[in-house]
């Protein structure tokens, strides 16, 4: 009898051992999400020339890493939005580029011309509602027509009231690219293989949904 009672005092003792571990282990890993990223990876998160929204002095920055063709990013697009004008004054949002796909760099490009002229988020917003027409679908049979972009973006310039020569020129010397391929080599440093990636203060969005990304922003808000 005194046997099985040691026994289950071990086994006891085991599990409480166990579950201690345990529990200050996922401890250190709340802390450690917690925490601010390096010099090195604030550095390759915002760069001075990246496309921003909000007050420069907001309590947090959210850095998008996007491709103007994925879907998902055109499907979130007005989740940002919405929480961009939700945070007013709390919220300083930040956009880098990700090219993934065969149309970004002219839409980046397109996108950048057009920042040129003051009409950075006009262009992006387009490019988003009118994907359809110039972007490559997920599914698209074999053989389907490809898309005349550069007829396409020359029409959106119009559109927009841009000069479209100077758009034009934008895309067909690649004159942006090498900001998209910096952004893209930051976000791999980040560990960004897939659009849309988003950063909190430096904590990366783990599943791409608003009840998420809010609670993110609230987290950081309390701090």
């Amino acid at each position: 009898m005194r046997k099985d009672i040691l026994i289950l005092l071990i086994v006891a003792v085991g599990v409480i051992a166990a579950a201690f571990v345990g529990s200050s282990y996922y401890k250190r890993s709340l802390e450690k999400d917690r925490q601010q990223p390096s010099a090195a990876l604030n550095s390759a998160l915002v760069r001075d020339d990246s496309p921003t929204l909000g007050a420069a002095d907001a309590k947090v920055t959210l850095v998008e890493f996007v491709d103007p063709e994925c879907e998902s990013c055109a499907a979130f697009g007005p989740v940002i939005k919405k929480l961009i004008n939700e945070y007013d004054g709390k919220l300083r949002f930040v956009l880098r580029y990700m090219p993934l796909h065969p149309n970004s760099l002219p839409a980046g490009n397109f996108m950048e011309a057009a920042g040129e002229q003051g009409k950075f988020w006009q262009a992006q917003e387009l490019l988003f509602q009118r994907q359809s027409e110039w972007g490559e679908r997920h599914g698209a049979p074999p053989g389907a027509p490809k898309p005349d972009v550069p007829a396409l973006f020359e029409k959106y310039a119009i559109d927009l009231g841009l000069d479209v020569a100077a758009v034009k020129a934008a895309m067909t010397q690649n004159k942006f690219g090498s900001k998209l391929e910096r952004d893209r080599r930051d976000g791999q440093t980040l560990g960004v293989r897939q659009t849309p990636t988003l950063f909190v203060n430096g904590r990366r969005l783990t599943r791409l949904s608003e009840a998420d990304l809010r609670a993110l922003i609230d987290d950081e808000l309390k701090k």
